[in-house]
């Protein structure tokens, strides 16, 4: 794994802890889930981890988190962390974060939250995922105003406040509008 993206989600972790922010994420004690709460813990921010009984039994839980809310399936742990948090943003990952960012943006477009959702394209990561929402579009399976308004994209973790902060409001409107994809 390129050390860019481990920088990225230390960043990520300490720009959240920094602004006061609680950091709700999947209590991973290794990769990109490690080092994005090691960033929040480094400067004592408050880290939640939310992870099914199955991944603690196996020791994949982050002991250092500074709360741990452990659920018995990894949807109860999904849905609990949707409703925990103001804003959802993915990092590079595995299958398990693109299943978690499409079922995000799949709620999200039913109208099940609102929230903004922001993904960080470290080094254009994201890149054949956006293809294939910017082809989902192009082949009608996906509304423009989807595309335009469902999430954001920047390219650092810097940018992830702002864009969560400047993101479009997500309403009855736009559920409506989901109705018609």
């Amino acid at each position: 794994m390129p050390q860019s993206y481990n920088d990225a989600a230390y960043r990520l972790g300490l720009i959240i802890a920094e602004a006061n922010i609680e950091l709700v994420y999947g209590d991973g004690g290794i990769g990109l889930m490690r080092h994005l709460a090691d960033g929040a813990l480094s400067v004592g921010g408050k880290v939640i981890g939310v992870i099914p009984r199955f991944m603690v039994e196996q020791g994949w839980n982050n002991p250092r988190s500074t709360e741990t809310i452990v659920t018995e399936s990894m949807h109860e742990r999904k849905s609990t962390i949707v409703r925990m948090v103001d804003a959802m943003v993915a990092l590079p990952g595995g299958v398990g974060t693109m299943e978690e960012l499409f079922e995000c943006l799949t709620w999200k477009q039913l109208g099940l939250h609102g929230n903004p959702v922001v993904i960080v394209n470290v080094d254009g990561y994201f890149d054949p995922i956006i293809a294939a929402l910017d082809k989902m579009v192009a082949e009608h399976f996906m509304q423009p105003v989807h595309r335009d308004r469902m999430f954001t994209v920047v390219n650092t973790p810097d940018e992830v406040l702002p864009a969560i902060c400047s993101a479009s409001a997500w309403g009855e409107n736009m559920r409506s509008q989901a109705r018609t994809v």
